[in-house]
This record gives structure tokens, C-alpha cells and sequence, in this order.
């Protein structure tokens, strides 16, 4: 009997790295007939499926998503899994040996849990830039110490939510956000093809939450997110930076949790030269993400006065 079920959404995916997700995935200590593997192809172009061998796995899948979009494929994943547990890791992540027997046995002690996370640690393809660090976040990585944190719903967004990356969901507690993406006409996609926009994952997260269960962080869950030397590039990080907190701007009004007001679209072109001052943006790359990251709040403040 199918107790997890391990979701990977994959577009386009480099196939050398998502074979280092699977070799992961292989080497679990958890049961391998107690799990299955659905690996989501969001309409990719690149024939990746024939570089990859499953045959390890007795009950690994291939599923096409052809509507582009991150949260697409997750339901679509989230339609046809068995388990009652639910791991979404993406196509770079390589997990722990007992990332699922770990995450099996928090759900089993800890009944009110909907949502898990824990550690998600750099793999650098290549040495990164001094000015990164304080940008970690944006690249999925995550480490809030070594003490387990568990949250409730307090009308505002929790430290311990997990973040997309190894985020393990209780079936269960999915229902009310797949019920509210199908109703939904304002959807937050996440990624696409031609946008790094977030909050897919913080959806999940605020449905959970809102439906009464719990979410928590818990540092033996940990896995290593491989960054390749394209990902830490002061234009990748630009447009990286100013998506995420564009959706995260849109994502709290639509919640009617946001700190901050909305915002005239005419407006727009004021504040961004005005925090491009105050931010001294031009002073190097750390200076000129934060104002990024400054206009992605902009826009979403301005975009989800519409919503």
C-alpha cells in the first residue's frame, strides 16, 4: 500500500541533475514499495524523459501537464497520487537518505499537521558572489536553525511554512486548496516558461492553515538545492528577486493579510526612482537587488489593488 506519494514538476529540466534527485530518491531508507514517484512533465520540449531510468522504481511515472505553470503541474501531480502524505521536491533537489522515513514519522507523531519542511542547503555549481547571501532565500534556501518550530493560523504568514522545496503536504489537509484553485479566477500560477513569479507553494500553505491544521518546520528534514552557475548572475537574481516579491505583494492582498496598502498603478514610476535613491542602486549588486526587490512589491501592491 502507496503511504507517500513524491511529486517532481519538471520543465525543460537539466537531466544530469535531476538524475542526481533520483539517485537521492533511490538511496531512501524508507520502504521502496511503500512510495511512488510521479514525475510531472509541464510540456517540455526537450525530450528529457529518454536520458532517465526508472526502472528502479516499481511505481514510477511519467504525466504530462501541458498547461504551463508550477502550480499546474503540482495539481495535476496532487490528482493522481495515492499516498496520503504528499513530497513535492523539485527537479534540483537531492534529498536526505531518510528525508521520507523522517517525514512519515513527524506526520505519525503530530496528528494536526498539515504541511512539513525543514533545511534547504546550497549546492554551487560554482563559487558564489560575495553579495548573494542576504538573497538566499530567493533561490529556495532556507535554514532556521536547529529546534523544531510548529505554527498555527494568527491571520498573518508563519516563519515556520515550508517553502516549496521538500515540502511535504497530509492529503487531507490539500482538500480545501484544491477546491479553491478550481473555484478560483485570480490563480497564482508560480513559475512559467517565462516568469519567476512565486507563491504557489504559500497558497498551499495559507489553505492549510486557514482549515484549522498546523503547519511546522523540522531540521532533520533536509536537502541539498543545486544552484548552477546561471542562477547566481546579477540579471537572473534581478529578475528572480523582483518576481517573488511582486507575487508575494499580490499574494498577501489577495489574503487580506498584507502589511502594507495598495497602490495607484501611476504611482509606480514615482516610487521606483524614488526607492532607486534611497536604496543607492547603483552602489553595487546587493544595493540594486534590494531595489528590485523594492519594485517587485511595487508592481504587486499596484496589481493587487485589482485583484
Amino acid at each position: 500500500m502507496v503511504s507517500i506519494s513524491v511529486i517532481i514538476p519538471t520543465y525543460n529540466p537539466n537531466v544530469a541533475r535531476l538524475c542526481q534527485t533520483l539517485s537521492a530518491l533511490k538511496n531512501q531508507t524508507f520502504p521502496l514499495n511503500l512510495w511512488e514517484l510521479i514525475i510531472i512533465d509541464n510540456n517540455s520540449s526537450n525530450h528529457f524523459a529518454k536520458g532517465l531510468d526508472l526502472s528502479w522504481h516499481p511505481a514510477a511515472t511519467i504525466i504530462t501537464e501541458n498547461k504551463q505553470g508550477l502550480t499546474y503541474a503540482r495539481i495535476k501531480g496532487f490528482s493522481v497520487a495515492r499516498g496520503e502524505i504528499i513530497i513535492l521536491a523539485d527537479d534540483d533537489n537531492v534529498l536526505d537518505k531518510n528525508y521520507l522515513q523522517n517525514v512519515r514519522g513527524i506526520f505519525q507523531a503530530n496528528s494536526g499537521l498539515g504541511s512539513i519542511g525543514g533545511k534547504s542547503v546550497p549546492q554551487f555549481e560554482s563559487p558564489p558572489p560575495e553579495w548573494l547571501s542576504p538573497f538566499y532565500d530567493s533561490l529556495a534556501l532556507r535554514d532556521l536553525g536547529d529546534n523544531r518550530i510548529i505554527d498555527t493560523w494568527r491571520n498573518n504568514y508563519p516563519a515556520a511554512a515550508p517553502i516549496g522545496a521538500g515540502m511535504a503536504i497530509r492529503e487531507n489537509a490539500l482538500r480545501t486548496y484544491i477546491s479553491a484553485h478550481h473555484a478560483a479566477t485570480n490563480v497564482i500560477t508560480d513559475r512559467t516558461a517565462t516568469s519567476l513569479s512565486s507563491g504557489g507553494d504559500n497558497e498551499i500553505n495559507l489553505a492549510i492553515l486557514k482549515s484549522g491544521w498546523a503547519v511546522g518546520y523540522f531540521p532533520e528534514l533536509t536537502l541539498e538545492h543545486i544552484i548552477p552557475a546561471e542562477r547566481i548572475t546579477i540579471a537572473y537574481m534581478a529578475k528572480l528577486v523582483f518576481g517573488i516579491n511582486r507575487s508575494w505583494a499580490i499574494l498577501l492582498a489577495k489574503h487580506k493579510i498584507s502589511p502594507w496598502a495598495s497602490i495607484h498603478k501611476n504611482t509606480l514610476l514615482f516610487r521606483k526612482i524614488k526607492s532607486y535613491i534611497s536604496n543607492k542602486a547603483w552602489q553595487g549588486e546587493g544595493n540594486y537587488l534590494r531595489w528590485k526587490a523594492a519594485c517587485g512589491i511595487f508592481q504587486g501592491r499596484a496589481e493587487g489593488n485589482r485583484k
